[in-house]
């Protein structure tokens, strides 16, 4: 693949500039942005690998570029929230982010996350472009879900359901053992392929994947939560 185009919308210019400085230094190519608005507009523009995205900005915060994004895009999302409060992880993950990286941060804890949702999404992209052209499908069914590995989709009683390369991860690590209890820590190692440094992001993707799956996501027929050990996809 060409070189990955990384997007860092964020008010502080030092900041900003700053974060351009570590990722070209890494070989990305980075186009930056002062708000939520002019973000939108880049993504209008260019073709963009990752967006790295401030909560708190002018015009438009983070959280509504970020829901405005994922209505046609499905790239890996990065937040950087100035206040530790879990509320504003957690909003942002449930508008559509992948991560979120607590100011202040070590440009090599941002750069790590780069690097490892880049990896990923690398990874996604040829699944996409290779499940086109083989036609080779390999489809996971649990009771009304049927989730096609080759052409990254699923279905909800066969209605296609738009999900992101996070949740289509956990689905899948899921949905090929049914039955089998993964605690978060698990999860995120198996996705990441690293060791769990951030594993409260994953039951916001799992509460996330429930509101796309479930018919009542407070009592949920398929993924289940097994209390104090992990998630399990239940057999049908």
């Amino acid at each position: 693949m060409e070189k990955y185009h990384v997007l860092v919308v964020e008010d502080d210019k030092e900041i900003r500039d700053g974060i351009e400085i570590y990722l070209k230094n890494q070989g990305y190519e980075v186009s930056k942005a002062a708000d939520g608005i002019e973000g939108l507009e880049v993504i209008e523009r260019e073709e963009i690998h990752l967006a790295i995205v401030d909560v708190m900005m002018p015009r438009m915060d983070g959280i509504h570029m970020v829901m405005e994004l994922r209505k046609n895009h499905d790239f890996p999302v990065i937040m950087l929230s100035a206040k530790s409060e879990e509320v504003d992880k957690i909003m942002g993950l449930n508008m559509g982010a992948d991560d979120y990286v607590t100011k202040p941060f070590t440009p090599l804890e941002l750069l790590a996350r780069v690097n490892s949702h880049l990896r990923r999404y690398g990874k996604y992209l040829e699944m996409i472009q290779n499940g086109k052209e083989e036609k080779n499908d390999k489809i996971y069914t649990i009771g009304g879900l049927e989730l096609n590995e080759d052409t990254v989709e699923l279905k909800v009683d066969g209605v296609p359901v738009k999900i992101t390369p996070m949740e289509y991860k956990i689905l899948l690590l899921l949905m090929k053992n049914p039955g089998r209890v993964f605690s978060a820590d698990e999860i995120y190692e198996r996705i990441w392929n690293e060791k769990a440094v951030n594993s409260d992001t994953i039951m916001v993707h799992v509460r996330n994947i429930r509101e796309k799956i479930e018919i009542n996501p407070k009592e949920p027929k398929y993924l289940k939560v097994v209390w104090g050990v992990g998630y399990k996809m239940e057999k049908q």
